[in-house]
């Protein structure tokens, strides 16, 4: 007995989906909760703005998914952050590195490190969307990174919209 094309395509379709169905239950599901939010003191030392800043590349500002410390040679997605302390200061001509720092922060697509294409979300919006206070640690935590951390938490950068 022959069976018409339709009820074939309908009955494909259905085992299609049911089997894709239960190959999707298969995998692990995992619940992603927002970041936790960082409580930081108005009077922390850049010692303590070096430890927040680490936690907050680890964990809220997700650095790490795209840059590495101390990975360096091809294939990397976007610069490794290895000695960025020290090279920050003379990466683009009239600029200090704090300043440098908060803008490819603030805003990553004003200047690509040569050999790298743009892609970096602006950080202090959503997703991500980190504090002016968080930012400051992690720039002392970049800063320490090759160099010596010169922020605290009273410096103040151009493109901070918090007090």
């Amino acid at each position: 007995m022959k069976m018409p094309v339709s009820l074939n395509v309908v009955l494909l379709v259905v085992g299609s989906s049911l089997f894709y169905t239960y190959v999707g239950q298969l995998v692990p599901q995992k619940q992603l909760m927002p970041p936790a939010e960082v409580l930081i003191a108005a009077d922390l030392t850049t010692d303590q703005m070096v430890k927040v800043g680490f936690e907050v590349v680890q964990q809220k500002g997700l650095c790490l998914t795209c840059h590495t410390v101390g990975k360096g040679g091809a294939g990397l997605r976007f610069p490794d952050l290895a000695g960025i302390g020290d090279r920050a200061k003379g990466r683009k001509p009239g600029m200090d590195d704090v300043h440098y720092l908060a803008e490819s922060l603030y805003h990553p697509d004003v200047f690509i490190v040569p050999g790298f294409n743009p892609g970096m979300p602006v950080i202090n919006k959503p997703p991500i969307g980190l504090t002016d206070k968080e930012i400051l640690c992690v720039i002392a935590w970049l800063q320490s990174l090759g160099g010596t951390p010169s922020v605290t938490m009273t410096t103040k950068l151009p493109d901070q919209t918090q007090g």
